[in-house]
């Protein structure tokens, strides 16, 4: 067993285990886990100070995920993009390859809660024979995205024989790999395995940092070793209330994670995901803290700022000042109820 496998293996995983670290009424909180599971790795938990600071709400279950919310249990429809089991295609020239169903932590705000609660539960296994015939048969698709789950939780060896399936396909010209180890199983990122991952280029990592307090000496040195050995690394964030809905907060995390070769890319307005409601800002929120960014950052530390829009539609991009714009707009019930007008500006 390699180290992350042992760190991984000792995760806190009952309510019981998370109490005797933070003071915490485990009866109230017990529908939420049998809903929504927990797991925490130490990694992660080590950051925490306080049960409601940037990184307790993260992985802490709280009482509010149980709130008659009326969002969606999939709010990108990615159920109907499943076209075979594993893969989601939702774009013409790439797809999400589904390879793992489980996380180190599992982290209260995610997009796909519900369905990995849901899978967790029946121990469903994921077999991506059918997947990789789906991508072999079509030219059209260029890019593979890995995602999950946390993909990263195949061993070198699993990983290594899914990678070689995909470059044996001609017209496939982009793997990316969508990771959150980094942040909460840094142990993880291995010289073994970025040697590996290195014989696949064209190949790119997006990390999940959502909060300076994430950037640690550990975290900090898995991302060098993959910057090392030559994988360009971006990073996704998700505006998140009481977590980074803070114009400073967000200054300080850019910077920082430039400073780890880490690029900004994207910073996701919350998705409607049904249990998620108290993490979710408005557009003007999050309009507001681009505005800061812009006039303090320089471009390669300024993500885009994006809304996915409902039923699978796709990531539109706003930048402040377009809201009530001119020209080609669309107009979007934001999924708090309010009316946001916004230009177009995806593609």
């Amino acid at each position: 067993m390699e180290r992350w496998q042992k760190t991984l293996s000792e995760s806190i995983t009952s309510l019981e285990e998370l109490a005797s670290f933070f003071p915490i009424d485990i009866e109230s909180l017990r529908p939420v886990v049998e809903r929504y599971p927990l797991q925490i790795t130490h990694s992660y938990l080590n950051l925490v100070r306080q049960i409601d600071d940037p990184i307790g709400r993260q992985c802490i279950p709280d009482l509010r995920e149980l709130e008659e919310d009326h969002l969606s249990l999939d709010p990108l429809n990615e159920e109907n993009f499943s076209i075979v089991p594993g893969l989601i295609h939702r774009y013409p020239d790439r797809v999400v390859l589904l390879v793992s169903l489980f996380c180190p932590t599992l982290c209260r705000f995610c997009t796909r809660k519900n369905r990995l609660a849901r899978t967790r539960k029946g121990g469903e296994r994921i077999l991506l024979g059918a997947a990789l015939e789906y991508i072999e048969s079509r030219s059209m698709i260029h890019e593979v995205i890995l995602s999950g789950g946390e993909p990263l939780l195949l061993t070198d060896q699993e990983l290594e024989t899914i990678l070689i399936r995909l470059r044996q396909i001609d017209h496939l010209q982009v793997i990316r790999i969508h990771t959150r180890t980094p942040v909460t199983l840094p142990e993880r990122i291995t010289h073994p395995l970025c040697r590996m991952l290195k014989r696949y280029h064209p190949l790119y990592v997006n990390t999940h940092f959502n909060h300076p307090l994430e950037i640690t000496p550990r975290s900090a040195h898995a991302c060098s070793l993959l910057a090392d050995a030559g994988i360009p690394l971006g990073n996704q964030t998700v505006l998140l209330r009481g977590v980074n809905d803070d114009p400073g907060v967000m200054n300080e995390l850019m910077q920082k994670l430039l400073s780890l070769r880490v690029r900004p890319y994207y910073l996701h307005q919350m998705d409607p995901v049904k249990g998620t409601g108290h993490f979710r800002t408005s557009v003007q929120k999050g309009l507001k803290i681009m505005s800061s960014l812009r006039g303090q950052l320089s471009g390669m530390a300024t993500p885009s700022y994006v809304i996915d829009l409902p039923g699978g539609k796709g990531k539109v991009a706003l930048l402040p000042g377009e809201v009530g714009s001119k020209g080609n707009t669309l107009l979007l019930r934001n999924y708090l109820g309010e009316m946001v007008e916004y230009q177009d500006n995806e593609r």
